[in-house]
């Protein structure tokens, strides 16, 4: 079943209520959107049931977070934001017939993407033919930026083929007799996924370093047990997860059940959840994982932003709520430059005010190419006594960098 949400955020207060009717979005071609009192309306769909549902929560968490902090100050050009928020199921189809009745039938001012590149691009095109922004948290991989899409805007530091880059730099600058000669790859059938794996792949093999296992398995793989074979079997040096949470999960089970243990371990977007190393028995140790933010961040806004998160719900705030959060702080800084909010004319000149301008975010100044790619470069992580830890690049790091490292 389909799950519409529209949250309205006030004061200190946090009301939410479920209803489908109309929220008082602008007419197309207005240039400011409804009366100065009418609260600005924007539609999102997300994964909240399916494959995606634990990264989606976490992204619908962040918009919700960044709502609050934004009614708390009074709102948007003086008027309350809502979110309308579909649940897509995790369906391509879906999610498409999600953003078009958003867009057609309800109205609504501005719209926020969804969660992971294979619902992005299907949503994205929905945007592109009403002529809306699409600014989206979660759609990193090459083929996002390859349609054409001059309304869209990735709201990370670095695309998914270079997520790895720093980690590729150091391990390709080791000396020839320290060096790592093979690596095995297991990513789930998923552009984003594979796109973070393909791309540290690709810059392994052109220095030498041999490819002895290339994986690919639909979203909903549940058993391992064959990869994790052929994983161990290889004898790989290093071993690179292109995953999203539970998957990486149950592939690291399967691994420690056959005793295979690898000098490094690489794994996409699970290790930074904090329920990750509770779910591999806490043997979390030398594990590596990109990251376009962490709570540690010293940029202002990102500063109170872990602070109110915590605040409202009651833990810390991980990656996808960080870019969601991010994803509503650059429509926001579009927003009060342009002057406006509302379908029509308005969207225009915030996409043109978007690509000529930097924000400031909670994962630090964000530009982007005529394309929407952002300009800038992924952290690496690792489990470091317990606790993950900014090891690369050396300017951010935390703890060092450590090779090989037994992971579990």
């Amino acid at each position: 079943m389909k799950v519409s949400t529209l949250l309205r955020f006030g004061g200190a207060a946090m009301a939410a209520a479920l209803t489908l009717t109309a929220c008082g979005g602008a007419q197309p071609g207005a240039s400011g959107g409804g009366a100065p009192t009418d609260p600005i309306t924007i539609g999102v769909s997300l994964p909240l049931t399916g494959d995606f549902s634990e990264p989606g929560k976490g992204v619908q968490r962040g918009y919700e977070a960044w709502a609050k902090a934004v009614n708390d100050k009074g709102g948007l050009l003086g008027r309350q934001v809502e979110l309308k928020i579909l649940d897509d199921q995790s369906n391509a189809d879906r999610v498409v017939s999600d953003y078009e009745s958003l867009i057609e039938q309800d109205q609504v001012d501005l719209v926020f993407g969804p969660f992971s590149t294979r619902l992005v691009v299907p949503s994205a095109r929905v945007a592109k033919e009403y002529g809306m922004l699409f600014v989206e948290p979660a759609g990193a991989a090459a083929q996002v930026f390859e349609q054409g899409f001059d309304n869209l805007f990735y709201a990370a530091p670095a695309i998914a083929d270079d997520h790895y880059n720093h980690l590729a730099e150091t391990i390709i600058a080791m000396p020839p007799d320290q060096r790592p000669k093979t690596a095995a790859y297991a990513a789930m059938d998923d552009p984003f996924a594979q796109g973070t794996a393909y791309g540290l792949k690709k810059k392994l093999e052109a220095a030498g370093i041999q490819t002895v296992v290339d994986e690919v398995y639909p979203p909903n793989t549940t058993d391992f047990g064959g990869i994790a074979a052929k994983i161990r079997d290889s004898g790989a040096e290093i071993m690179v997860g292109g995953t999203q949470y539970q998957d990486a999960v149950n592939l690291i089970v399967a691994l420690q059940q056959l005793n295979y243990q690898p000098k490094l371990a690489a794994f996409t977007t699970a290790p930074t959840n904090p329920e990750f190393p509770a779910a591999i028995g806490s043997k979390t140790e030398g594990i590596l994982s990109p990251t376009g933010w962490t709570a540690e961040a010293k940029f202002p806004s990102n500063v109170e932003f872990v602070k109110l998160y915590t605040a409202q719900f009651g833990s810390a705030p991980s990656e996808d709520e960080a870019n969601a959060y991010t994803t509503g702080e650059v429509v926001a800084a579009a927003v009060t430059a342009v002057g406006c909010a509302a379908q029509g004319d308005c969207q225009q000149k915030l996409i043109g005010w978007l690509r000529t301008n930097t924000v400031d975010t909670v994962v630090g100044p964000l530009s982007w190419d005529a394309q929407g790619r952002p300009q800038s470069a992924h952290l690496i992580q690792q489990y470091v006594d317990g606790k993950i830890k900014i090891v690369l690049p050396a300017e951010s790091k935390e703890a060092e960098f450590t090779f090989p490292k037994a992971a579990w």
